[in-house]
């Protein structure tokens, strides 16, 4: 089940709104392969489900408005809560209360300058299992900027891992941030900084990294005016490895995937593909993030009826991996039979055998245990275009040439 290229054509560049459980963050769209609904029933809607105030996407939440997470019928099974700070992730410590039906922090007020992702598991009036994905940022002081960035400060990423910074307001003079933030590199590499827009950054050598390179990066950024009386607030270094080189190739002719780990061959796995009415990308992506199970929902990437609800509703699945912003996943499927290595059905997404719950025994969970965030999977031979480079980190599919064009700093 999969994604789809209407997402760009018909949907816009909308980025996808994920409801998931996972252990990590976020944001996710869906895709699917047809006639799913008869399976699946009808469960309540997981924003119906699981009530998180503030609401997903808020933006300039005050510290004293604090962070709730219920459910009105039913019990949470779980709830992580993640805070985003100058490129620190750490956890919110909270706890369950004694009737299941509500999460509170253990600190009642949020941080100023911090993005916040929830990700909450509960049992329905039914009994039926529901995740939910919220994300949200705190407000930043008048007259003040940050960026938001990934990787994560300590992580271990694949080589095809590129730096990006998102700023919280729309940058005038990108020259003096550019130079405000510097990524170097041991062994040494040449490494450019490319802007998409206004508002976000990116860096990335000619070529992938090489497996055991060490990344730095320094955010000078306090009291740099970026637009006229707006300056920054971050002065800090952060840093990640890259671990072993594993590039993907999915071939949606041939409905195969070549898996590679440094250059060689570990296995040839069949996919399914989007199908001819909502083909899949073609070049390269690279994966953000990693979701053991998530809820995918054709509404959140265009996928509508007639009813305005989505096409497809999967609350469950498994072996999620992000690929784009605009909501290409690679991930496990359960409900398509006879599909993998012989047709293309998905909405967009790349799609990998699996069962309801996953399986380390299936494709999609073999994948997904030898995978990384930063790990580079490249579509081929897709009746599509190619990637936006802005989509996701889409950045390898622009030439090195235009790419060093994309600075401000000339």
């Amino acid at each position: 089940m999969m994604h789809a290229q209407r997402r760009a054509r018909r949907a816009g560049a909308a980025l996808a709104a994920v409801l998931t459980w996972a252990g990590l963050l976020a944001g996710a769209a869906g895709c699917t392969s047809h006639g799913t609904d008869g399976m699946l029933g009808k469960p309540r809607s997981a924003e119906d489900t699981i009530r998180v105030s503030p609401d997903d996407g808020s933006r300039g939440v005050r510290p004293e408005e604090g962070l709730r997470v219920r459910v009105p019928a039913g019990r949470l099974e779980s709830v992580k809560v993640v805070k985003s700070q100058d490129a620190q992730d750490s956890p919110v410590p909270g706890r369950i209360g004694e009737d299941g039906t509500t999460w509170k922090p253990d600190d009642p007020k949020l941080a100023l300058a911090a993005k916040y992702a929830v990700d909450a598991v509960a049992l329905d009036g039914h009994g039926r299992r529901v995740a939910r994905h919220v994300t949200f940022t705190t407000y930043v002081p008048d007259e003040r900027f940050i960026g938001y960035v990934v990787p994560e400060n300590r992580s271990t990423v694949g080589t095809g891992m590129i730096v990006s910074l998102e700023f919280n307001r729309r940058i005038r003079d990108r020259a003096a941030v550019e130079r405000a933030v510097r990524v170097t590199s041991v062994p040494k590499a040449e490494i450019a900084p490319h802007w998409f827009g206004r508002n976000r950054l990116d860096f990335r050598p000619e070529t992938y990294w090489k497996p055991g390179t060490k990344i730095t990066v320094e955010l000078r950024l306090r009291d740099v005016e970026a637009a006229p009386g707006v300056y920054g607030l971050q002065y800090r270094t952060f840093s990640f490895t890259v671990g072993r080189s594993q590039v993907s190739v999915v071939d949606a002719a041939a409905h195969t995937m070549e898996v590679r780990r440094d250059g060689a061959l570990l296995s040839t796995v069949p996919i399914t593909a989007g199908a001819p009415t909502s083909t899949t990308y073609n070049g390269k992506m690279v994966v953000t993030e990693m979701l053991e199970v998530t809820r995918m929902n054709g509404a959140t990437v265009g996928f509508k009826r007639a009813d305005g609800k989505g096409e497809y509703d999967i609350p469950d699945v498994p072996h999620a991996m992000r690929l784009t912003s605009s909501g290409t996943f690679l991930h496990g499927n359960y409900w398509a039979r006879g599909v993998f290595g012989t047709a293309n059905v998905s909405h967009g997404c790349v799609g990998l055998r699996d069962v309801k719950g996953g399986s380390s025994a299936t494709p999609a969970g073999w994948f997904f245990d030898r995978s990384l965030v930063g790990d580079v999977v490249e579509v081929v031979n897709s009746d599509d275009k190619k990637v936006a480079p802005d989509n996701g980190l889409g950045g390898w599919n622009m030439d090195w040439k235009a790419w060093k064009a994309g600075s401000a700093v000339k």
